[in-house]
């Protein structure tokens, strides 16, 4: 898609500002009567102008998108304020950092365990097996509940499970409680995933988003970096038993502020944080505080209620065109990942003989790089996302945030990718000769800081963009993401080794690295067309939502007359 097709899109919003007005009309009935004025005033864009942020704009300028789809001067699109917002994406990238840690730091303590419970190393690995098979499914069900009955009692039922499942590693001694106690293990850390991301869509705009996503990437990717140091150094001078002890010590940090300061952010519980939670979503201090008070709710606020999470609901963002092409690819870019970091111990341990904590630092480079490359990467969206609204005439409001309907936040989000994918298939393809040629290892561990940089890059930024399509449910997104890339992730990882030893070195991580440089034309493909198919998945959401809104008033109505003998007519147009 080319510069000139993406500035029409104002304009041809321009030439439609009826019907968006119409759907203004629905927007500003839910919070403020402000669009009485708009729809009454017969010229469009003086509509516009008028909710500009310098309150003047040429009737020759393309119109707003922001203006033309929001009310700007509403509700903010988050009440909390900026150190509030930072103590919450702190807690979460803490609460990301853990689950990837937990995977990482039993790699070293595989020996010992295989020769203290009596089982051979294959039977251990089984473990790490049904480790990812639970990391692909708990999120499935954590962010579908935490969309529906908000974050803090998802994050809470999590980190309870996980806690419990480490006290019972560091006391088992046995095969068969290995084995369940690593899958309850699995399901309480990974759940957080969905959840950590659905947080930072909760409380920041588009344009601000990849800076928090990237923070909270950071968390998620510094645990394969340090977690095999971590692991070898507990293991080798404390005992494997030591490592578990370790994980509940940290969970238990994490939780206590968490529970106490930590409120919740699922918007469709308190909406932009002005509707007060009901009792098992506020802090324990609120709850303490506001106990005997009675909390004022807006009229049209219905009440949360608890239910079953329904893991479909993640098969069914798949479904949706753009985002099953999405994850598809980023599920690529996460096996490139997982086969160079699965296979690094093992290769540079045959290669240059290193111990255990000799090549849990051989992760420092890859881990290092994907930190750096997860921050960097989220300011670098934020700033591209500018550019091209600058580029579109389109005012970015911080305050509200901007409806994307119309915007290209595709191409604002994946024109970064591509010399990513470039540099960082060719660094791939030289890590897999460097270790057939046994070179230096400073050759192979400079190669791997690049894989770090420019795999794992365009894997934070995609990260962004499944959130950016998909606002009104990104813990079930980012379930579906995660779902993708463990499955393929686990796949890739039992393979890998069979691909060396058929191929060799070389051309088993060359294989790799066309496979994702292959599917790169997936990301035009999601460029080019995108755009259309989030507008028509959008629609068809917002129609059943409406009819979903007129059915719940009519089971309203109802409950009304035969409870009361009043009869309450129905709005006009609500069938």
């Amino acid at each position: 898609m080319n510069d000139d097709e993406t500035q029409s899109t104002p304009k041809e919003n321009h030439g439609k500002a009826p019907s968006l007005s119409s759907k203004e009309d629905d927007l500003a009935s839910q919070a403020l009567n402000q669009n009485l004025d708009r729809t009454q005033s017969g010229d469009t864009e003086n509509r516009c102008s008028g909710g500009s942020q310098d309150g003047v704009e040429d009737a020759n300028e393309a119109p707003d998108l922001e203006t033309l789809s929001r009310v700007s001067s509403g509700p903010p699109y988050s009440v909390f304020s900026p150190s509030l917002k930072r103590w919450i994406i702190f807690m979460n990238c803490i609460s990301a950092f853990i689950s990837p840690i937990t995977a990482n730091i039993y790699f070293p303590a595989i020996p010992a365990l295989s020769q203290d419970l009596g089982v051979s190393i294959g039977q251990i690995n089984l473990t790490l097996t049904t480790y990812m098979i639970f990391q692909a499914l708990a999120p499935t069900f954590f962010g579908d509940f935490a969309d529906a009955a908000g974050r803090r009692p998802a994050f809470i039922i999590a980190f309870t499970i996980y806690l419990g499942a480490n006290i019972g590693l560091a006391l088992q001694r046995n095969y068969a409680a290995l084995l369940v106690l690593r899958m309850l293990q699995s399901g309480g850390s990974s759940g957080t995933i969905a959840l950590v991301y659905g947080v930072v869509a909760d409380i920041s705009t588009t344009a601000e988003r990849g800076k928090y996503m990237g923070i909270v990437g950071a968390g998620v990717t510094i645990g394969p970096a340090i977690g095999p140091i971590l692991g070898g150094l507990l293991s080798e001078y404390l005992g494997w038993a030591s490592i578990f002890w370790f994980l509940c010590a940290i969970t238990v940090v994490w939780m206590i502020p968490y529970v106490l300061t930590v409120p919740e952010t699922g918007r469709k519980v308190v909406g932009n944080g002005s509707i007060p939670p009901q009792g098992w979503n506020m802090t324990l201090l609120d709850y303490v505080k506001f106990r005997r008070q009675a909390r004022n709710r807006p009229s049209g606020h219905v009440r949360q209620k608890l239910r079953l999470p329904n893991p479909f609901n993640t098969l069914a963002v798949i479904g949706n065109k753009d985002m099953a092409i999405v994850l598809f690819y980023n599920a690529s870019l996460y096996i490139g990942f997982m086969t160079a970091t699965a296979t690094l111990s093992a290769q540079f341990a045959e290669i240059y003989g290193y111990d255990e904590i000799q090549t849990g630092l051989c992760y420092l480079p890859i881990g290092g790089a994907t930190t750096f490359a997860s921050v960097t990467m989220g300011y670098m969206v934020d700033l591209n996302y500018r550019r091209i609204a600058k580029k579109l005439g389109v005012k970015i409001d911080r305050k509200h945030g901007n409806d994307l309907k119309g915007f290209p936040i595709e191409k604002a989000r994946l024109q970064l990718v591509y010399p990513l994918v470039v540099v960082g298939s060719l660094a791939y393809i030289g890590y897999g000769w460097a270790l057939y040629y046994e070179t230096h290892v400073a050759v192979p561990l400079v190669l791997s800081f690049f894989i770090g940089l420019c795999v794992t890059g365009p894997f934070q930024i995609i990260n962004v963009l499944i959130v950016d399509l998909y606002p009104e449910a990104p813990a079930t997104a980012t379930a579906a993401n995660n779902l993708c890339r463990c499955l393929s992730g686990a796949v890739a990882t039992a393979v890998i080794q069979y691909m060396i030893d058929a191929w060799g070195r070389g051309w088993a991580f060359t294989s790799i690295s066309l496979l994702f440089t292959a599917l790169s034309p997936c990301l035009w493909v999601i460029q080019k067309y995108g755009p259309t198919w989030r507008e028509e998945r959008m629609e068809k959401m917002r129609i059943a939502a409406q009819k979903k809104e007129a059915e719940a008033k009519e089971k309203v109505n109802t409950a009304i007359e035969q409870n009361d003998g009043v009869v309450v007519e129905p709005r006009p147009g609500s069938n």
